[in-house]
């Protein structure tokens, strides 16, 4: 799951992001109106965290904008000016939830697993194609019964193409949904490549019978091992 953080306070912000990185998702950041505006024009999210009173803008008019392009984003209002008049507009406007500050982060955290429940009809705990089993809770994976031990970013690529099944991914779009922030300024994509070796390697070695594929020109699918 992605995420997009915008929050002008440097502490909440980073508090915040930290915190949602521990717990798996792929954290973005916008300090300012301006940067919302390009990572939402460029970029698709799962939510957003939208503070109202950002030091160059409105934070409701990026919520204006969210919802002209037709993005299915989920959007949660994160603001101290806890008015009744601002989560009014805030919701007729769109947004999925109002949370006033200061607020616990475990709080943070439910809200958001509870407009993606909204928004997907049900938070999945378990993900499986063909002998595959991913526990999203607890990050394992296991192939035929048996646990197979993945790296961190591993697991996400792998949680990825699961997600996508006979899909054709193209590699930087990959890269951009895995890593995130700062993805645009790598010059060459071999740490993509090097990573989808090692992990197409270790399902292979554990039996699977599902795996990702090279499609020449194009990126990768994940499909049937015999295929």
């Amino acid at each position: 799951m992605k995420l997009l953080i915008i929050e002008d306070d440097a502490s909440l912000r980073e508090i915040m992001q930290r915190a949602l990185l521990a717990e798996g998702y792929v954290v973005e950041c916008a300090p300012t109106y301006f940067d919302a505006c390009d990572k939402i024009a460029g970029y698709s999210y799962d939510c957003i965290m939208l503070d109202i009173m950002l030091p160059d803008g409105n934070g409701l008019r990026l919520l204006e904008q969210i919802k002209r392009m037709g993005k299915n984003d989920r959007v949660i209002i994160i603001s101290a000016r806890d008015s009744l008049d601002d989560k009014i507009e805030g919701l007729d406007l769109g947004a999925d939830d109002y949370l006033p500050k200061p607020f616990y982060m475990a709080e943070l955290s439910a809200r958001i697993k509870s407009v993606l429940r909204r928004g997907n009809g049900a938070v999945q705990n378990s993900m499986n194609a063909g002998n595959i089993s991913l526990d999203l809770q607890s990050r394992r994976v296991s192939i035929g019964g048996n646990d197979v031990p993945l790296l961190k970013k591993e697991f996400d690529i792998l949680l990825y193409f699961m997600q996508r099944p006979g899909h054709i991914v193209d590699k930087a779009v990959l890269a951009e949904a895995v890593w995130g922030d700062h993805i645009d300024m790598v010059d060459n994509f071999q740490f993509v490549y090097a990573q989808i070796k090692n992990l197409r390697k270790k399902i292979s070695e554990a039996g699977a019978d599902m795996n990702i594929k090279a499609v020449y020109g194009f990126g990768y699918k994940f499909t049937d091992s015999e295929k």
